[in-house]
């Protein structure tokens, strides 16, 4: 009974020491043992190793500010990658025409054309805000489009919105007739450094 008693004592003697130094263990910081790796994980707080052979992406340019010398539009990812000779590349979100789904056949489809073209007029009184036309068709598709008996379409441009719509606003989904269409901020900003003869790549 008498270790009993004293185990009790010892609680309360633990317990009143606790409250008089506010809730802090009174005999010193308990001891920690470091969280240990987990299996097939990076080990705790440790950079995570660069992966080799792949080379860091570059960072974007806040804005176009030098002559544009290459642009690329991938049409699944809706994304518009200009090179620009000095400075970073700027990346652009876009829609396209209203069946943006395979390569332009024939007037009407509502097919982004794609391959390579280049930009071969800049209109600055467009039914948009402002655009840049591209050589579509050429001559491959215009064959392509005689041997298939159908008129192979044209006016495929980079564009802003329509005139119609607010400045600032834009035009859900994919609406154009198969054009690329920006941002009026956007479009404004490619227009002020994109020259005729500019190369623009389109992929599916």
């Amino acid at each position: 009974m008498r270790a009993w008693r004293w185990l009790v004592l010892a609680a309360l003697a633990l317990a009143a020491a606790m409250i008089w130094t506010g809730g802090r263990w009174p005999l010193g910081p308990v001891p920690t043992a470091p969280a240990p790796d987990l299996p097939g994980l990076p080990p705790v707080q440790r950079p995570l190793p660069r992966p080799t052979g792949i080379p860091p992406l570059p960072p974007l340019a806040p804005q176009i500010t030098s002559p544009v010398e290459r642009i690329l539009i991938e049409k699944a990812a809706r994304r518009m990658t200009v090179w620009q000779r000095d400075g970073h590349p700027r990346v652009f979100d876009i829609a396209l025409g209203f069946a943006p789904v395979g390569d332009k056949a024939r007037q009407g489809d509502g097919r982004t054309p794609e391959g390579v073209f280049s930009v071969d007029r800049r209109n600055d009184r467009s039914r948009f805000t402002l655009s840049l036309g591209l050589d579509y068709p050429r001559p491959q598709d215009r064959d392509r489009a005689r041997r298939a008996g159908v008129d192979p379409g044209g006016d495929i441009m980079i564009h802003g919105q329509p005139n119609q719509v607010a400045d600032g606003l834009r035009v859900r989904g994919d609406w154009t007739a198969g054009c690329i269409a920006l941002a009026n901020a956007q479009i404004r900003e490619l227009f002020a450094h994109t020259a005729l003869g500019t190369p623009v790549e389109i992929r599916p």
